[in-house]
């Protein structure tokens, strides 16, 4: 991994490709699986009788390091806000008595997510790809979650978020690319990687004023600590 990638953390947010992400994941010491049901992708699980889909990710639970991605979205493609609310608490419900910490995704909806976990004390995970104010960082800070930092990081447009990334206090944010989606300024029009977190941490580095080596070390150290990963 000649980025300096020595671990994945494979989010499977599709209750269709569990399996195959499972598969993946066995084949490589330093690949992490998390599984969870992404609010655009909950179609055939809301269908299900009784409790089926719950049994299925607790078996995928078993070798995971995290319960995600699930969240809520207000997307044309997502589904009912009803049906949306009701699979976020019930896997909130399941992380919490398997201890495991929750990768969370918010799309037009970073509000709406945060008052839904304003009563999860104890609460462990990171709002991922986060895009929202300065005030609602905070509340998840205060919530207990790590503040996901990506792609969109990159491009000079996103001038708050870059003015919020320069503010977090150290240690209270993680970096990522989402591969293979949201690719960085450097990246557009391709296909996203993981290599690609160079960019990430670049950017991030320049508008803290530190050197990426450093932020690569608190950064990993954080990443390392939530999601109880070995070293690698």
């Amino acid at each position: 991994m000649a980025a300096g990638v020595d671990a994945l953390i494979l989010p499977g947010y599709d209750p269709r490709h569990w399996q195959r992400l499972a598969q993946l994941a066995a084949t490589n010491t330093s690949w992490f699986a998390a599984f969870g049901a992404h609010p655009c992708y909950l179609a055939d699980l809301y269908r299900s009788p009784g409790q089926s889909w719950e049994q299925r990710l607790r078996r995928y639970l078993r070798s995971a390091v995290a319960l995600g991605e699930i969240g809520l979205d207000r997307g044309p493609d997502a589904s009912p806000w009803a049906i949306q609310l009701d699979f976020l608490h019930r896997q909130l419900d399941l992380a919490e008595e398997l201890g495991l910490p929750v990768i969370l995704h918010a799309r037009r909806s970073t509000e709406d997510l945060l008052q839904n976990l304003r009563h999860r004390f104890g609460l462990r995970g990171v709002l991922h790809s986060f895009s929202g104010s300065w005030v609602q960082a905070q509340k998840a800070l205060d919530i207990g979650l790590y503040i996901g930092l990506g792609g969109a990081l990159t491009h000079p447009r996103a001038q708050r978020l870059r003015a919020l990334a320069a503010r977090l206090p150290e240690g209270s944010f993680l970096v990522e690319t989402d591969a293979p989606w949201q690719a960085p300024a450097d990246g557009l029009g391709q296909r996203n990687e993981p290599a690609r977190i160079v960019s990430v941490l670049a950017t991030l580095a320049a508008l803290r004023d530190t050197d990426m080596d450093s932020l690569a070390a608190i950064t990993a150290a954080a990443t390392r600590s939530l999601f109880s990963l070995p070293d690698v």
